[in-house]
């Protein structure tokens, strides 16, 4: 048997922001959804080509097994921003190009009854309760995550979080229990030039990194070698690389994941 997808129907979507979009989505398939402690608990959203008549219900192995390789649905990993269970929703934020790429025209055209249908949880990271403080950087693409995690630093404990978006159109509004200091970073000022004008605080910090590949890159050199960060206090990844989608990218992407939590399947 193929591996069990979560089959779910949008009920209704938002645009935060004019490059943001908010989707949720619903049904009974829900409750089978495993919880877990991430906060950049990510999903694989499941996009069929159109025209291909696939099996139903959607069964991916047999698919690959019986498909031409052309045929085989798209997949795209998004953050899951928040599960209420009592609502029984999903909420996921999708960053809008216009008509560019797949999932985000998809989000910009959904409406209430459509089928939206995902592989997961997986996920590595939570902000850890016994860091002195915490560093969170990230730009449009990681903004999901750092805000689920912003929500989860323990109570008055410092945490530095660095946004970079196109203007202040694109800001949001975000919470923590934390003393939070958010920067908002307009293009084209730069999150390793932001990042390397910080002032670090005294301890130990548990530190969440993640954005376009090169900006990353750039980013891990510089808080391992500069800043000593140790690797278990450290999750770092390229989300995205300019002038590429994610069937090029997901392939050689760089991860380092904050132990001891262990990675997920997703």
């Amino acid at each position: 048997m193929g591996r069990r997808l979560t089959s779910l129907r949008v009920v209704r979507t938002e645009w935060l922001s004019p490059r943001m979009i908010r989707v949720v989505a619903g049904g009974a398939d829900l409750a089978d959804f495993p919880d877990t402690d991430y906060t950049d608990r990510h999903i694989k959203i499941i996009f069929p080509r159109p025209g291909v008549a696939y099996p139903d219900p959607l069964d991916l192995d047999l698919v690959r097994r019986t498909f031409s390789r052309s045929q085989w649905p798209r997949t795209r990993t998004y953050t899951v921003r928040a599960i209420d269970r009592a609502a029984g929703t999903m909420t996921i934020d999708f960053v809008h190009h216009g008509d560019s790429g797949l999932a985000g025209p998809w989000a910009a055209t959904a409406r209430p009854g459509d089928r939206l249908r995902l592989l997961g949880p997986g996920g590595a990271y939570a902000p850890r309760a016994d860091a002195d403080w915490h560093l969170l950087v990230g730009d449009e693409a990681a903004l999901p995550a750092i805000a689920a995690a912003l929500e989860r630093i323990p109570a008055g404990v410092p945490v530095s979080a660095i946004l970079q978006v196109d203007g202040p159109q694109e800001h949001q509004d975000l919470s923590s229990p934390g003393d939070a200091r958010i920067t908002w970073l307009h293009r084209p000022e730069r999150l390793p030039d932001a990042v390397a004008a910080l002032p670090f605080r005294p301890g130990d910090v548990h530190a969440f990194v993640h954005g376009e590949a090169g900006a990353v890159k750039q980013l891990r050199r510089h808080l391992l070698a500069e800043r000593g960060i140790p690797r278990d206090a450290l999750s770092i990844s390229g989300y995205w690389r300019l002038g590429r989608d994610e069937d090029g990218l997901c392939q050689d992407k760089p991860v380092e994941r904050a132990a001891p939590e262990p990675m997920t399947a997703g």
